[in-house]
């Protein structure tokens, strides 16, 4: 499984409309979506995936007019990096030979069976069979497995955590060791990191890695960092600090902040700076309204990407769904 930061064929959203839970705040929803599509667009292929009932016309003028297209799929939500394809490179045994890409679908159950997500089960092979995406289709949907729930360096290890990928009703009876032996297969991976430690609250996701961890370049790590009130993202940090690489190394750790609490309807939002998208060229790093976090984050993120712009995408509406800017997107290369 190659890293994020790795070339990118092209980026994958999937379009917010009136039957989703965005309907509340479908135009705020809509504007968000309509930035991240400008950003992604200005560096590389984007793929918007809306259902062919939806208002077509009006979506097809807010994407931008070059590297774009538009294929229409049912949908129950926006979720891409859980729905999507996960790339794999399968090397054949002929030497010399390119790699082949595979696209991996798995099985998307709502995070656990919290939600429905029947007509999300069904987006990939339906966007393949439209050629929306290319390479070799190879399902696997007898395992469930979200995007926001691995991390990859692209050079044998997998991170991932263990409260989300042990968490009922998602691959029991499965133990640990089996689904480990799974994700090397599937993912060609030499090790699992499983974090023990790490959460936030209202995350519905059982603790996606992808709202807590992320691999960078040069064997870094970017993380959440709390202080003596969160109590399990230090123990998480002191997990980090513990890690060794492949090389038996230190990881380099960069600390993200925490955002200060955001609130809907008395409800606690997981807003965090790890929910980032690595694109070409490029850094989208999610902001919360909150200056000089905000600034703190994107600022940090740059010094694990200092060959990319840094590019703040305000997210405040998309926390509204207890996601964020990684949660929107997929990837492929």
């Amino acid at each position: 499984m190659p890293a994020e930061w790795e070339p990118q064929s092209g980026v994958q959203l999937t379009w917010p409309h009136s039957d989703t839970d965005w309907q509340p705040i479908l135009p705020e929803i809509t504007a968000v979506y309509r930035e991240i599509a400008r950003e992604i667009a200005c560096h590389e292929h984007l793929i918007v995936v809306a259902p062919p009932d939806s208002k077509l016309n009006a979506i097809s003028s807010l994407l931008p007019t070059i590297n774009t297209q538009l294929f229409t799929v049912n949908t129950n939500d926006t979720w891409a990096r859980d729905h999507g394809f996960i790339t794999v490179y399968d090397y054949p045994d002929t030497n010399g030979q390119q790699p082949v890409t595979t696209l991996l679908d798995f099985q998307f159950n709502g995070w656990g069976a919290k939600f429905p997500a029947d007509l999300d089960n069904q987006i990939n092979r339906q966007l393949w069979e439209q050629g929306g995406v290319r390479g070799r289709y190879e399902p696997h949907l007898d395992f469930v497995l979200e995007g926001g729930s691995i991390e990859s360096d692209g050079c044998g290890t997998i991170f991932t955590t263990a409260c989300c990928l042990l968490a009922p009703h998602r691959n029991q009876p499965l133990t640990q060791q089996e689904i480990e032996e799974r994700l090397k297969e599937y993912l060609g991976a030499e090790r699992i990191v499983w974090l023990r430690h790490g959460s936030l609250m209202g995350d519905d996701t059982d603790g996606h890695i992808d709202t807590l961890v992320r691999i960078c370049p040069d064997d870094t790590l970017l993380y959440i960092g709390a202080d003596d009130e969160h109590p399990d993202l230090r123990k998480m940090e002191e997990e980090l600090n513990a890690l060794r690489t492949l090389d038996g190394k230190p990881y380099r750790l960069l600390r993200l902040p925490l955002p200060r609490p955001i609130y809907d309807d008395g409800q606690r939002l997981p807003a965090t700076y790890a929910n980032y998208l690595v694109i070409n060229g490029a850094v989208l790093v999610p902001t919360y309204g909150q200056p000089d976090l905000d600034e703190e984050a994107m600022r940090t993120i740059g010094r694990a990407f200092p060959d990319r712009d840094t590019v703040g995408i305000d997210c405040q509406a998309v926390i509204r769904q207890h996601g964020s800017l990684h949660c929107c997107t997929m990837q492929y290369y």
